[in-house]
């Protein structure tokens, strides 16, 4: 009983003493604040800021990232198609002057001998001049394509970038040799690590 009642009396002196200064002020700096799991806070903005720079210019949303590996890759997604749709385009106007040539009667054009005899047909010129837009519209089909894939891209990669990928939770492939059945034992393994 002793012991409680000195307790409660060394218990009542602290609360006492604490208050005896009037003039002391509180300060935050002096709070002790529990700190949170969670490491680093979620941004929802992330996604769409990446998916934005990587709309302006192709390939800073994956530098926004932090995944400056795929700049390049981004680059040559855009930029490749492009140099192949300026390929195709001068193919075609080259085509094209010549398929023009020939039908007002001419044979001065690149396709044609020096002595006037063509070595590539009107009707050759016709599908050559087909072919080649084809290609430049496919190519400009693909720049579209692989540019809106590089914004995806850069989006998914903002919002999975926030999330917490540790080997404390993962989920792995096992093989366990069998010594009863003599043979292997396929599996998966769920492990999570407090």
């Amino acid at each position: 009983m002793s012991h409680r009642f000195f307790y409660i009396l060394l218990f009542i002196g602290i609360l006492g003493r604490a208050q005896s200064n009037p003039n002391t002020t509180l300060d935050l700096n002096d709070l002790i604040v529990a700190k949170d799991s969670v490491s680093r806070v979620y941004d929802a903005n992330r996604p769409a800021k990446a998916a934005f720079y990587s709309a302006v210019i192709p390939g800073l949303g994956q530098a926004y990232n932090k995944k400056y590996w795929k700049v390049p890759l981004a680059l040559a997604a855009v930029g490749i198609p492009i140099y192949i749709y300026t390929v195709n385009d001068k193919e075609y106007h080259r085509i094209r002057d010549a398929f023009r040539i020939r039908l007002a009667g001419g044979t001065n054009d690149e396709f044609s001998n020096p002595d006037g005899t063509p070595f590539i047909t009107t009707e050759g010129l016709e599908r050559a001049q087909r072919t080649s837009q084809r290609n430049k519209e496919l190519s400009i089909l693909i720049t579209a394509a692989l540019y809106v894939l590089q914004i995806i891209d850069a989006n998914v990669d903002g919002h999975l970038s926030q999330f917490n990928v540790d080997r404390n939770l993962s989920f792995l492939p096992y093989m366990d040799y069998n010594m009863l059945a003599i043979g292997n034992t396929y599996g998966f393994n769920l492990n999570y690590t407090f």
